[in-house]
């Protein structure tokens, strides 16, 4: 197995104030890593950080693409929904094309094959009606397909998501976690969720993240492990084949 990304003791801050502290991580090939902790824990600064949009103040994090270090890797990026400004006037064709504006020819508009792509892409997410609606029109969870449109069209090397199932409907929730693991087949994704029930059946290897990283190979991790890493009570129930988590009764100042 190939490394993909390399997280070097990596600290961050805001403002001189470390939120991440001496975190070292490797996403491999086609891995799918399911990232969890309490708020304030630093999840999504850790996200910012592997897609460059914060430098951290320590360490290094480093890229490869066939076994080889390259400077930079073509990565994917789901933010939280919360983030984006529904009031801009721009469609949800525009919305998923803005994914490939990296491949575009300055002065030039997309080409046959980008356009088709881009078609594509929205059709996969279900979204073929709304192609030319705006995106302040649209709901929570139809907002949040879109975005993923957008991360997915320029074939990635790994995809970021951070709370993906935030505002996500019923009807594509189900359907969400089957395109995680159609994209898998081919890209690494690394998947940022509160919910550890919810990610463990998805993923392969785990991390908790909670100023430091916890991280636990394959995706099975002992009540014991979880409950020190994301220090909170967790208990493993069965259901089926899938194995579970439910949280007792405990401080929700915790999570």
């Amino acid at each position: 197995m190939k490394k993909l990304i390399e997280i070097r003791s990596v600290t961050a801050s805001y403002d001189g104030k470390p939120v991440l502290r001496d975190v070292s991580v490797t996403l491999w090939e086609r891995d799918f890593l399911g990232i969890t902790g309490p708020n304030g824990g630093g999840k999504t600064t850790l996200l910012k950080v592997v897609t460059g949009l914060l430098k951290p103040s320590h360490g290094q994090v480093l890229f490869y693409e066939d076994g080889r270090l390259v400077p930079s890797l073509k990565i994917g990026y789901l933010p939280q929904v919360s983030r984006i400004d529904r009031q801009f006037p721009i469609s949800v064709y525009d919305v998923v094309a803005s994914g490939l504006m990296a491949e575009k020819q300055p002065m030039r508009g997309f080409s046959a094959g980008q356009r088709r792509r881009i078609t594509e892409v929205i059709d996969r997410m279900e979204l073929g009606g709304l192609s030319k609606r705006p995106i302040g029109e649209l709901s929570g969870g139809e907002l949040q397909r879109v975005l993923l449109g957008r991360a997915v069209v320029a074939c990635p090397k790994a995809l970021v998501l951070d709370e993906p199932d935030t505002y996500m409907d019923r009807f594509f929730e189900s359907r969400l976690y089957e395109l995680l693991a159609e994209i898998n087949r081919d890209t690494a994704v690394i998947l940022v969720s509160h919910d550890v029930g919810t990610i463990l059946p998805l993923v392969k290897n785990v991390a908790c993240v909670n100023k430091t990283l916890h991280y636990h190979e394959g995706n099975h991790p002992e009540e014991a492990w979880l409950d020190n890493a994301c220090h909170c009570p967790v208990e493993p129930v069965g259901h089926g084949d899938l194995p579970q988590r439910v949280l007792r009764k405990h401080d929700i100042s915790i999570i």
